[in-house]
């Protein structure tokens, strides 16, 4: 798996002189620091103890909820007293998101209180980038935090009303991918698409001389596809059983190469038969069995 320790701004390179003084002023400040962290830890309860015959005032003045978060954040600024600061983010199954982005998305900065951290807010804030599809954020004690990305892959271009968008296999548009840098993609067009495009694109593929020539896809009242061939020629497949269709195309080709005829459109529509268009002005084919042709 892919793996990628992010730079963090403002971290330098020391020597190891610098490294191990720094190092002992740290343990010696971690010590003091949890002596002072262990000393808050027994506030509330005596906080409880205060407010135990006060009635209900405290609870809904709001009092109680404001001294708990003042010594959740004593307890935070205590821990990165103690040590337990960020260092370093590593961050697997990147691909294609910026790195910039996902610092962004931590709301934390170098040596920052590691434990002010929330790993459930970053999560959702990582999962809000245009590339990535889920995230896991975990933070490693003392400095490290741990990111696990799983991003969406591209599958196909979308056109709609002349507009294009890159989509993903769940038909999503990607936010923010260019069209322009994913040329080699499938070309699918029309309302619909996109919600069947991965299995066109499976079906398509069990023939892969075929497929090697399909220029476009075109959904059909979001019903059935015609495929557009690189030379123009226009495959009508049918709604139902459109991969049987499509693999009889295929032999027939391998044997008889209608494809190199001066073809403008096959309908294979019908179950039992395939209807040939023929250019006008020309030559008419001969027919192998099961071929009409029609003009």
């Amino acid at each position: 798996m892919r793996r990628l320790t992010l730079p963090l701004p403002g971290k330098s390179n020391r020597s190891p002189q610098a490294a191990d003084a720094r190092a002992q002023r740290k343990r010696r400040a971690r010590r003091q620091a949890l002596l002072r962290l262990s000393v808050r830890a027994g506030v509330p309860a005596v906080l409880l103890a205060l407010v135990a015959g006060s009635g209900v005032w405290a609870w809904q003045s709001g009092w109680i909820a404001r001294q708990g978060q003042q010594l959740t954040h004593a307890a935070v600024d205590a821990a990165a007293e103690a040590g337990l600061r960020l260092d370093q983010v590593v961050v697997s199954g990147r691909e294609r998101t910026e790195p910039d982005a996902i610092l962004a998305a931590l709301g934390i900065r170098q040596g920052g209180p590691i434990l002010g951290l929330d790993p459930a807010s970053a999560k959702r804030r990582l999962e809000r980038l245009p590339w990535v599809k889920t995230a896991t954020v975990e933070r490693r004690l003392p400095g490290t935090v741990r990111i696990d990305l799983t991003e969406r892959a591209p599958l196909a271009l979308w056109q709609l009303d002349g507009a294009l968008s890159v989509i993903d296999r769940a038909g999503q548009r990607i936010d923010r991918a260019a069209p322009e840098a994913h040329a080699n993609l499938p070309l699918l067009v029309g309302p619909g698409a996109p919600a069947h495009a991965e299995k066109l694109l499976a079906l398509l593929a069990r023939e892969p001389e075929m497929n090697a020539r399909v220029k476009a896809a075109v959904r059909v009242r979001d019903r059935r596809w015609n495929i557009v061939l690189r030379n123009g020629v226009e495959v009508q497949l049918p709604a139902e059983t459109p991969s049987r269709a499509w693999s009889r195309l295929a032999e027939i080709e391998r044997k008889y190469g209608v494809l190199q005829r001066d073809i403008r459109m096959i309908d294979l529509r019908l179950p039992d038969r395939m209807v040939v268009r023929m250019a006008p002005g020309s030559k008419p084919m001969s027919e192998p069995r099961g071929i009409g042709e029609s003009t």
